[in-house]
């Protein structure tokens, strides 16, 4: 069993993690500060995946294009752009299986990869991100950041406001329903 301790008074994000069994609640006295301990069977925040680089992000496209790649494919559909050698090509679709962002099976002797999540998915992930570090949670402050850096308009606004009035709509029937 795995035990969490938080000491909020001394810092917000201090936790220390013991396998010693503990109390399912109890106080802590630490130099003055009172700090409480409780017990977890598991402890695990996820872990925010690392993003893409450049050559990354192509292999992506190529990935997102199709349903299902090898890494000749991948080299092949590339070419053009940025040609590689195929160990390049498995290499750059190995990191990417080991960052969470495609699977593989093998068919034969053959790594074949398909994306985890579909681009739209992966964006709201790496906006949300942002909104945490960099606007402290608020979407509101990332909104108000884009419209007075001009990257939405009086169209976008307009379209995120319906958006938002379907929303709203939709939670009040299903509500009534319940």
């Amino acid at each position: 069993m795995w035990s969490l301790l938080s000491f909020p008074v001394l810092a917000p994000a201090c936790r220390v993690i013991t396998r010693t069994p503990l109390p399912v609640s109890a106080e802590l006295t630490v130099g003055g500060s009172i700090a409480t301990i409780c017990s977890a069977t598991m402890f695990r925040g996820k872990k925010p995946r690392k993003p893409l680089s450049e050559l990354e992000h192509l292999v992506m496209e190529v990935l997102w294009k199709g349903s299902e790649s090898t890494a000749e494919d991948v080299r092949e559909a590339l070419a053009v752009r940025h040609p590689m050698k195929d160990s390049t090509a498995r290499t750059i679709l190995q990191r990417l299986e080991e960052k969470g962002y495609v699977r593989h099976h093998v068919e034969g002797r053959t790594n074949v990869y398909r994306v985890s999540e579909p681009p739209r998915t992966l964006a709201v992930t790496a906006v949300q991100q942002i909104i945490d570090r960099l606007c402290g949670g608020s979407v509101e402050q990332l909104i108000v950041g884009m419209v007075d850096r001009e990257l939405l308009d009086e169209r976008d606004l307009r379209r995120l406001a319906e958006k938002l009035a379907q929303r709203k709509n939709r939670t009040r029937k299903e509500q009534d329903a319940n």
